[in-house]
C-alpha cells in the first residue's frame, strides 16, 4: 500500500521462459495475455490527483517504467530496461461513458482494450479513469499483460496505488529510474560477446550436475531410478486429458463478452464450511453449479467438463514481478446436482492435483517452447492448455482502500482466453467475492441464459450456509435477483 516502505517489484531483468512466451503471445489475437482490474469507485477522483498516483507508482516499482527489449538474433533472453522514452500520458488515460454509466459500459470498454494488441515497444499497462458514470461515480481498468506478472504478482505491483484513508497525506515523490539506451542489436551482441563464457559455463554445469546425478545413482540407485519414473509419471498424470470436451463449448472466435455476480464474503465462507471445503472449493463448486444448467437449458447435459485451475507457486522472497503458477487439470464435476457433494468432489480433487510432483511440467518446458516459430506456438498452446474453462482466485485486500481520495467498492478481474471458452476470476476484496466470467461468443451463444445460469449456479451453493444469494452486477434478473434502477453497485 502507498503508506507501506519504498519498494521496487521488478524482479530479474531477463525474461523466465514462460514471460517470453506470454510476451510473444501478444501478437496474436488467439494467444494474447492480457490480465485486467476493474473498480468501481464511490466517487469520481481529481484527475490531476488520479495521474499524479500512477506518475509516483512508475517511480517507485521499476516494471511500470520499463519495456521489452528482443535480441535481433536470440543469441540472450530478452530484457527489461527503463524506457528512455516512457510517456505517462500514453499509460494514464480517461474516458467517459454516457451518463448515467453502470459496470455493463465499464465491462464493454474493457473487452475492447483486452481484444486489441498492447504495444509491445513501450511499457505494457495502462490504468484508464472511466467517468459519467451513475451518482457521480467512477471506475478504473488496470490493463497489464500477462508478461509482466501474474494476478497474485499484480496485486504486489499496484499496491502502491492505495491508500488505508480517503485523505492519505502526501508522499515524498520517488526519484525518477534511469533510463537505460538499449537496442535490439545491441543485445544481440552482447549475447554474442558472452557466448563462450555460457558455452563453458554451461558445460561445466552440465559435467557437474551429471557428476552428482552419477552420485547419487551410485549411492542410492534404487532410488535415484524410482525419482526419475514417478516424476515420468507424474508428469503423464499432469498432462493426461482429464475429461472429454464439451459440445457445447468447442467453438472458438476474436468476440468475448463478459458478466459478473457479487457475493458478501461471509456468505460463500458459511456455505464452504457447511460443506467441509474452502472458499476456492465452493467456488468452483458455484461455477460447476451454472455450467450444468447452462448445459441442460440448451439441451445438452454433459457429467463433466476439463477445468484448469492457476495454483500460485510464490513465496515470500519472490518479486512480483515475472509469472509463478502452475495449472491443475479438474474433470469438473459439472453434473452433480446436490451443491454439497460438488464442493467435496472439487476438493478431492484439487487436494490430489496439488500433490503432483511434476504440476510445473510446462514451466519446465517452456524454454523448449519458447524456440517455435509463432504458428507452431500458437497450435501446442493449444492443446498444452486442453480445457474449455479456466478459473482462477485472486485474494487482494480484506480492508477498505482507496486510490486517489476515492474508495473502491468491487474489483472485477478480467483475464485471457487462451485457447479456452471461458475465464472465470474471482476477486476478493473488502468482504465481497465478485465473479467475473469472460467468454467465446461462439461457445457461449446465448447471453442471457448464461448470466441467468451463473447467479442460480452459485445460489445453489449459497443455499448451503443460509438464505443468501449472488447479486447481478452487470445484468438484470427476475424479481428473486434485483438489481438497483440505475444498475450501479449498492454501498
Amino acid at each position: 500500500m502507498s503508506d507501506a516502505s519504498e519498494l521496487d517489484a521488478a524482479g530479474p531483468d531477463e525474461l523466465s521462459a514462460v514471460d517470453q512466451l506470454l510476451h510473444r503471445g501478444e501478437a496474436n489475437p488467439r494467444t494474447r495475455s492480457g490480465i485486467m482490474g476493474v473498480e468501481l469507485l464511490d466517487a469520481t477522483p481529481e484527475w490531476s490527483r488520479f495521474r499524479a498516483t500512477f506518475e509516483q507508482a512508475s517511480r517507485k516499482v521499476l516494471r511500470l517504467r520499463q519495456k521489452v527489449v528482443m535480441p535481433t538474433l536470440p543469441t540472450v533472453a530478452p530484457r527489461w530496461v527503463v524506457d528512455p522514452d516512457f510517456n505517462l500520458d500514453f499509460h494514464v488515460r480517461r474516458v467517459r461513458v454516457p451518463e448515467p454509466g453502470t459496470l455493463r459500459e465499464v465491462l464493454d470498454l474493457a473487452e475492447v482494450a483486452l481484444q486489441s494488441p498492447m504495444d509491445i515497444s513501450r511499457p505494457l499497462w495502462s490504468a484508464t479513469l472511466v467517468e459519467g458514470m451513475a451518482d457521480g461515480r467512477a471506475a478504473t481498468i488496470l490493463h497489464l499483460s500477462h508478461a509482466v506478472t501474474d494476478g497474485v504478482g499484480g496485486v504486489e505491483m499496484f499496491a502502491s496505488i492505495y491508500d488505508f484513508e480517503r485523505d492519505a497525506p502526501a508522499h515524498r515523490q520517488a526519484p525518477l529510474p534511469i533510463p537505460q539506451d538499449l537496442s535490439p542489436s545491441d543485445l544481440m551482441r552482447e549475447g554474442i560477446n558472452r557466448l563462450p563464457g555460457s558455452l563453458v559455463g554451461g558445460m561445466l554445469g552440465a559435467l557437474g550436475g551429471a557428476a552428482s546425478a552419477a552420485g547419487r545413482v551410485i549411492r542410492n540407485p534404487v532410488s535415484a531410478v524410482g525419482g526419475v519414473v514417478e516424476y515420468a509419471r507424474s508428469g503423464a498424470r499432469v498432462m493426461a486429458p482429464v475429461s472429454q470436451p464439451s459440445p457445447l463449448l468447442r467453438r472458438r472466435s476474436l468476440s468475448s463478452r463478459s458478466e459478473a455476480i457479487d457475493i458478501e464474503f461471509g456468505d460463500l465462507h458459511r456455505a464452504a464450511k457447511a460443506a467441509g471445503g474452502s472458499i476456492n472449493d465452493a467456488y468452483l463448486a458455484g461455477l460447476c453449479g451454472a455450467l450444468r444448467l447452462y448445459h441442460d437449458a440448451r439441451g445438452i447435459p454433459v457429467d463433466t467438463v476439463p477445468m484448469a485451475v492457476p495454483v500460485n507457486l510464490r513465496s515470500d522472497d519472490d518479486p512480483a514481478g515475472g509469472n509463478r503458477f502452475a495449472g491443475v487439470n479438474l474433470a469438473a464435476p459439472v453434473g452433480i446436482v446436490d451443491a454439497a457433494a460438488r464442493i467435496r468432489k472439487v476438493r478431492s480433487q484439487m487436494t490430489r492435483k496439488r500433490e503432483e510432483r511434476a504440476i510445473d511440467l510446462v514451466g519446465s518446458v517452456a524454454p523448449v517452447l519458447s524456440l517455435l516459430p509463432d504458428p507452431v506456438l500458437e497450435s501446442v498452446a493449444g492443446s498444452v492448455v486442453g480445457s474449455d474453462v479456466q478459473a482462477s482466485n485472486v485474494p487482494i485486500y480484506p480492508g477498505d482502500t482507496f486510490i486517489s481520495g476515492a474508495k473502491i467498492l468491487r474489483h472485477y478481474g478480467l483475464g485471457p482466453l487462451p485457447g479456452v471458452a471461458m475465464m472465470v476470476v474471482l476477486v476478493s476484496r473488502a468482504g465481497y467475492c465478485t465473479i467475473t466470467t469472460r467468454y467465446d461468443r461462439a461457445s457461449i451463444t446465448e447471453d442471457r441464459t448464461w448470466a441467468r445460469c451463473l447467479a442460480a449456479g452459485f445460489d445453489e451453493v449459497l443455499a448451503l450456509g443460509g438464505d443468501a444469494h449472488a447479486v447481478p452486477a452487470s445484468f438484470r434478473l427476475d424479481p428473486e435477483h434485483p438489481t438497483p434502477p440505475d444498475g450501479s453497485v449498492p454501498q
